[in-house]
């Protein structure tokens, strides 16, 4: 299914707002967030026929929270041929106290 038009940018406010939302209803010890490197995500991003990134929810061997990034089509689907992306570095321990965006 084609994906419909969207713009996803929203506030920081509002960004702040979601988070603290989540967090309110997370364990102290949750993962907060994952990042990837954007040399990486730029691979994903400049595979042919890409026009979107989907993000899955994941649990490594380990059982830890984690992300599993995929490139998408303009129809929606995954593709499955090109560049995955998954060993996110975890928020904790990887976080910096500036961002606007951590406790």
């Amino acid at each position: 299914m084609a994906l419909p038009p969207r713009n996803h940018r929203i506030s920081l406010s509002d960004a702040v707002a979601l988070i603290n939302r989540h967090r309110a209803a997370a364990a102290a010890t949750d993962v907060r967030a994952h990042a990837f490197a954007k040399d990486q995500l730029l691979d994903v991003l400049n595979q042919p026929r890409c026009q979107g990134l989907r993000l899955y929810y994941a649990r490594a061997t380990d059982h830890a929270p984690t992300l599993v990034a995929v490139g998408i089509d303009a129809d929606g689907n995954d593709l499955t041929t090109g560049t995955l992306l998954e060993y996110t570095l975890p928020c904790p321990p990887f976080c910096s106290a500036p961002n606007a965006l951590s406790p």
